[in-house]
């Protein structure tokens, strides 16, 4: 408890009780929100760090146990190696200390030691043979094994033992890593062969500091090795390793001094030299995966959580060429109601097409059109957006991230949603309902599949998988669930729930009705009392028989919330529509524990949660954010001028900068350094998917269509 407490600076208490939380399985959601009394009031975010730093501090801990269990079998168990096992903070040290009594492969050493070369090497390690005799020593065991038939035979199987002594040396090693990695820098060199060389062609020559290599650019060193396009390296300086390992071992005054520098040059080069590097390179790649996969989470938690577009009679279409454009009228509640194929790339039908267009959009009261990003997207813009201006239409157009609908279209999601309608359909639909509400949609696709990540596809899959599915728990649970409107896809990421008791909770619906009550939750076949208690405060009932079902009230804070109603004389009604009489919000908020001591026993931090939830019953994080941006012209590359205001949508952001729509056929490019006139050491600190921003045209290149944006106004 202490290293977590330590390692997060929490005090010991809050993470005693939040291990104790988490050991009896609740989970982070339930934690976070309803059990701050035992966690002090943590967020998510620490206690999401407690969990991997508790995992991560068990393993080592029963791996620890095992090494000294193993070495203590071998009768190799010192209490100065015992000592430093016990004192290894990270696995990584622990079998640095474990390697040399890991049973292993015969090694040239080994070889040496069992043709009889083991008393030599150590007895020149000890000082007993000087540099002056070693010839002579080596001359007197020539021919005692067949394969001892020269003095250079005995003195390379020495050389072999002592290389081997020196690299298994922990201190050596250390010493080593740090030299490389203060002075390592890492190289590559294009393949010329490959096929992919192209692709690759920038990294010809190239060199940089280890400790300096930026994550994007890590990765993509490590693309160009594993196509066989580049070799990577890593070299640092050499000379000062052999000094500082001199110093160490305290070589310089040795009697076999001469002899021993040999033996740390076969050590470095065929030993110590390769595995560091290794270690350097696996270092480097996995906090750039890790890295990776932060940028991916933090933008996938922002387009999850992009308001939805409520109420409003959407029209989705699915721009392509080849086929047309499919389109599908959605109610407001995201159902389909018709759907059709339009040509609208096709200049000999265009005058056609548009009156079908229009006679869609009137006959429906189509209020917004949602075009998909992909192939045909720009032309089926400048056909929807040629329509809105010339028969003076009332709907505007918005850009959606169609990234995953087709793999949502086939998946057995798509197919049980919607089991009558075409794959293709169903990739339209889900392109509306984006739009719609984005978190009930996207919950649909693997996340990975969403397309708003930084060299995803480079990156270990579990540890991406493990990562975003905690994003999507987070903020499903951030946001809350309608219980009588969810699909099984959202109620599987409900905290306490899974894929098979959200799909038994729809089919309860389909058999039995809406839920009236919360605690009808308990009639669900496989929901006992311990997945209610996780489950119940984040699931809605918005027209039940109970309004506190309709707020974040948990249902074991239904007693003080029932005495605070009615001490603050506030009407039922209230909390189902969430519009709280001010006068009574006032009375709510003057409320103070100590009012109502002598009505419930309850703590600080669940008193406070009771009120806000009471306050705000049903609040919704995502209100507070802008809505999305909405069009009815299109821009082009010609129209644009240095200086240029426009107002466009972050599509994405990496390493670099962020991509952002502002209604060009290609999104244009925020670099980092035009964010903030203060230095920005993340995008994400100034910017996030999906947010509206102001932009100013800072670059145009006509000839690759290119678009430099800046947020600085020209002025500044």
């Amino acid at each position: 408890m202490s290293r977590i407490a330590n390692a997060l600076n929490l005090k010991k208490k809050q993470v005693r009780g939040t291990v104790d939380l988490l050991d009896e399985e609740n989970t982070v959601p339930f934690i976070t929100r309803y059990r701050k009394e035992k966690t002090g009031g943590l967020d998510e975010e620490k206690i999401r760090s407690i969990q991997r730093l508790l995992t991560e501090y068990r393993e080592l801990e029963d791996r620890r146990g095992k090494v000294l269990h193993s070495i203590s079998e071998q009768g190799k168990l010192t209490d100065d190696l015992r000592a430093a096992i016990e004192a290894a903070d990270s696995l990584k040290r622990l079998e640095e200390l474990y390697a040399p009594f890991k049973s292993k492969r015969k090694t040239r050493a080994d070889e040496a030691r069992e043709i009889g070369l083991g008393p030599l090497a150590d007895a020149i390690w000890s000082g007993r043979v000087p540099d002056s005799a070693i010839e002579t020593v080596a001359g007197s065991i020539v021919g005692k094994h067949p394969k001892l038939e020269s003095c250079d035979a005995v003195r390379q199987g020495v050389i072999d033992i002592l290389a081997a002594q020196i690299a298994e040396n922990v201190e050596v090693r250390d010493v080593v890593r740090s030299t490389a990695r203060k002075s390592g820098v890492m190289t590559s060199k294009l393949v010329e062969s490959s096929k992919h060389a192209k692709t690759f062609q920038d990294y010809n020559g190239f060199s940089q500091a280890v400790d300096k290599l930026p994550p994007h650019r890590v990765l993509a060193l490590d693309r160009g090795e594993d196509r066989k396009a580049l070799k990577v390296s890593v070299e640092w300086d050499q000379e000062l390793a052999r000094t500082r390992i001199a110093g160490l071992l305290d070589l310089r005054h040795h009697v076999a001094s001469e002899f021993l520098s040999q033996c740390v040059n076969e050590s470095l080069k065929r030993l110590i030299n390769p595995s560091i590097e290794r270690e350097l390179r696996r270092e480097a790649t996995e906090a750039a995966q890790q890295h990776a996969i932060d940028v991916f989470s933090a933008n996938l938690r922002q387009l999850l959580l992009q308001p939805p577009l409520l109420g409003k009679k959407v029209l989705a279409i699915d721009p392509g060429y080849r086929t047309g454009c499919k389109v599908v009228v959605l109610d407001e509640g995201g159902t389909p109601v018709a759907d059709d194929v339009l040509q609208l790339t096709k200049s000999e039908a265009l005058t056609e097409q548009r009156e079908k267009f229009v006679q869609l959009v009137q006959d429906h009261g189509i209020e917004v059109v949602a075009i998909g990003n992909a192939t045909a997207s720009r032309e089926t813009q400048e056909f929807v957006s040629g329509a809105i201006q010339e028969c003076q239409l009332t709907c505007r157009y918005v850009i959606v991230n169609e990234a995953g609908a087709s793999i949502y279209s086939a998946s057995d999601a798509g197919r049980e949603e919607f089991p009558e309608l075409d794959a293709t359909v169903r990739g339209t639909i889900s392109i509306g309902r984006r739009l719609q509400d984005p978190l009930s949609e996207l919950v649909k696709i693997e996340p990975r599949h969403i397309g708003v990540g930084m060299y995803q596809h480079d990156v270990a899959e579990k540890h991406l998988k493990t990562s975003l599915d905690d994003v999507v728990e987070s903020c499903v649970n951030t946001v809350g669930v309608d219980l009588n409107q969810a699909s099984a896809e959202l109620l599987k990421y409900v905290s306490g729930l899974n894929r098979s008791t959200a799909k038994a909770i729809v089919s309860h619906r389909q058999e039995h009705g809406p839920f009236q009550t919360r605690k009808q939750l308990l009639d669900v076949s496989g929901i006992g009392d311990a997945t209610f208690t996780q489950a119940a405060g984040f699931l809605r009932i918005r027209e039940g028989d109970d309004p506190l079902d309709a707020t974040w009230v948990h249902p074991e804070s239904y007693p003080i919330a029932e005495r605070l109603l009615t001490q603050a004389e506030l009407p039922a009604e209230s909390l189902r529509t969430g519009r709280i009489p001010p006068e009574i919000a006032d009375r709510i908020a003057s409320f103070t524990l100590e009012q109502f001591s002598g009505d419930f026993k309850t703590d600080a931090y669940t008193f406070s949660q009771v009120l806000e939830s009471l306050l705000r019953p049903g609040r919704d994080p995502r209100d507070e954010l802008p809505q999305p941006l909405l069009r009815t012209g299109v821009l082009t590359i010609d129209d644009l001028a240095m200086g240029m205001e426009l107002n466009g949508t972050v599509t994405n952001v990496v390493d670099f900068g962020a991509f952002v729509d502002v209604g060009l056929k290609n999104d244009g490019l925020i670099h980092i350094s035009k964010m903030s006139t203060k230095f920005v050491s993340s995008p994400l600190d100034i910017v996030a998917v999906g947010q509206p921003v102001t932009v100013w045209v800072d670059s145009i290149d006509k000839q690759r269509e290119r678009v430099g944006l800046t947020m600085l106004k020209p002025a500044e």
